[in-house]
């Protein structure tokens, strides 16, 4: 079972969008394995962030994620990387398709509401870097139809 990290950054929280973007993964038949509201502390985002380091967009995107709280989920499920990666959309929300959480919800780059792993060794990283205190296994009743 592959496992995914969703970041819902602050303006998700902040536009009061929680509910919605979870509940777009939840009716996508994936599993919820962790889920926690955090206040990332610089040190967090810059770990998040370090394959950016050095790029001219690197400070915005810390200011940005320790800028308010983030919701820190992970999800698992078949494919669930390529299955998040597909509900979130585009990067840039005015590119993305509607029907999409990016799509439907946003208009930035940056400002893009949430975040999915790219590919599975990295949600791992991910995951670790977001949950070192593990995560809750749950044996969803509906496997059998969801995969």
């Amino acid at each position: 079972m592959q496992q995914t990290l969703i970041l819902l950054k602050p303006d998700a929280v902040q536009r009061r969008l929680v509910g919605e973007i979870t509940g777009r993964f939840e009716r996508k038949g994936l599993r919820l394995a962790g889920l926690k509201l955090v206040q990332a502390p610089r040190a967090l985002a810059e770990q998040h962030y370090a394959v950016h380091k050095g790029k001219p967009f690197y400070d915005s995107l810390l200011a940005f994620l320790t800028s308010g709280p983030t919701v820190a989920m992970v999800w698992e499920g078949r494919e669930a990387v390529a299955v998040c990666r597909t509900l979130m959309g585009l990067t840039d929300g005015a590119k993305a398709p509607p029907g999409t959480i990016r799509g439907d919800l946003a208009l930035s780059v940056q400002n893009n509401l949430v975040h999915g792993s790219d590919s599975p060794e990295n949600a791992a990283l991910e995951v670790a870097l977001w949950f070192p205190e593990g995560l809750v296994s749950v044996a969803g009743v509906d496997a059998q139809w969801v995969g």
